[in-house]
């Protein structure tokens, strides 16, 4: 159970900082992002999360606020994530958890 756990804590960990590498290099780029090879790796990486928050949002919500959204939603993964390793950690003690 830790391990999915963790897992899945990992995969938000990754997630949300493509997603935040994108947007960062999004407004140090400009209008050129789409040529920059480091932007383009990180929307690749960043897409599979950006498509399933299209798929679950109402269609009023804007194309352009999608990124946004799936960055707060993989926030709330994120924060879940951690306190469910905490509390299994609390649990099944420390030392299980290292």
């Amino acid at each position: 159970m830790l391990l999915l756990i963790s897992s899945v804590k990992l995969i938000a960990e990754i997630a949300l900082l493509a997603l935040a590498g994108r947007w960062l290099l999004g407004v140090l780029a400009g209008a050129r992002r789409e040529t920059n090879l480091f932007w383009r790796v990180l929307d690749a990486m960043s897409q599979p999360f950006v498509k399933a928050t299209r798929a679950v949002t109402p269609r009023i919500v804007l194309d352009r606020h999608i990124p946004l959204a799936a960055f707060v939603a993989l926030g709330m993964v994120w924060v879940a994530a951690t306190l469910a390793k905490i509390q299994w950690c609390l649990e099944h003690g420390v030392t299980l958890c290292r």
